[in-house]
């Protein structure tokens, strides 16, 4: 058992390390690739030739693609991702300001993600005809159809009106909620699923047949056998909790990686964009990681059908 979860956890941990190495080269390639660089602006602002000649030298925009690529992972291996163009800082310093203002933007999220989706996705998975499912799934569809930052636009549209939230930057409520009600709605739909198919099950019966407590079926007994489907998709709630956060941190002028992320675009600074989705991998990678390492404690089949 140990040698086999030793051996589960390698195999994920080498896919993740692969992951982040792949978008952070793909993005930093993208980015060279597109129209215009870091001197875009100087050149339309007619500096002299010999100047920008020397700044593109300087931030090596000069050197070949595969150079710049090469040079990218050797500094990877160091943990040294460049110098920002616009900033004229390590990108790792910038990265890990903003990194953490992400991190807690997210995690208010998904705290809030999970205090409502998983209870709701119980109670409506184990009573799929009574009246909570039939209130709250029409609500959850509307969620899950409601972009990120129209859920913003829309709370701060309220806020305003009502004063009851802040609406300042770097007040964490409105983006946390933006990003929390999609979320929370997928949430509920897997797990209602879920439970559902588990009360459906032999299992499910039996333990109903030793009389055991109806809030243990449901709270224990369920959560436990049907928490598998969710935990395969952590990893996608993370990523959909990072995507989300690049629009609705520019619009609620939140300071984290996706105010950081449009800034780097915007200045075609092409090693902030590389960190930046560094950074991103990095954060879904993780999520991936401990989802499929919960899934083995959930349920140690999982190491024999991997």
């Amino acid at each position: 058992m140990l040698s086999g979860l030793a051996v589960f956890a390698a195999r994920r941990f080498l896919g993740a390390v692969a992951l982040v190495v792949v978008v952070s080269s793909s993005a930093l390639l993208l980015a060279r690739m597109a129209p215009g660089d870091a001197t875009t602006e100087l050149a339309l602002a007619h500096v002299d030739a010999n100047a920008l000649a020397a700044e593109r030298t300087r931030l090596g925009l000069d050197r070949p693609m595969s150079l710049q690529a090469a040079d990218w992972l050797r500094g990877l291996l160091r943990f040294d991702l460049g110098e920002s163009s616009a900033y004229g800082r390590p990108v790792g310093d910038l990265v890990g300001e903003r990194f953490v203002n992400t991190a807690r933007l997210a995690g208010a999220a998904l705290g809030v993600a999970l205090a409502l989706g998983l209870p709701l996705g119980l109670i409506t998975g184990a009573k799929p005809h009574g009246l909570c499912a039939a209130c709250v799934a029409p609500i959850s569809i509307a969620l899950l159809s409601c972009p990120p930052i129209v859920g913003a636009l829309a709370l701060m549209l309220f806020a305003v009106q009502t004063g009851w939230f802040s609406t300042a930057p770097g007040a964490v409520l409105i983006p946390a909620l933006s990003l929390a009600l999609p979320l929370a709605a997928m949430i509920e739909r897997v797990q209602s699923r879920a439970t559902t198919d588990v009360t459906s099950t032999a299992s499910w019966q039996s333990a109903a047949a030793r009389g055991l407590p109806p809030w243990r079926l449901l709270w224990i007994h369920a959560a436990r056998q049907s928490c598998r489907p969710f935990l395969g998709l952590f990893g996608v709630v993370l990523a959909t909790l990072f995507s989300g956060s690049l629009a609705v941190e520019w619009v609620t002028s939140w300071p984290g990686l996706g105010r950081l992320m449009y800034d780097a675009i915007v200045g075609r600074d092409v090693f902030l964009v590389a960190g930046c989705a560094l950074a991103g991998a990095l954060l879904v990678a993780a999520g991936n990681l401990i989802a499929d390492l919960l899934r083995v404690v959930a349920d140690p089949r999982v190491l024999v059908s991997s």
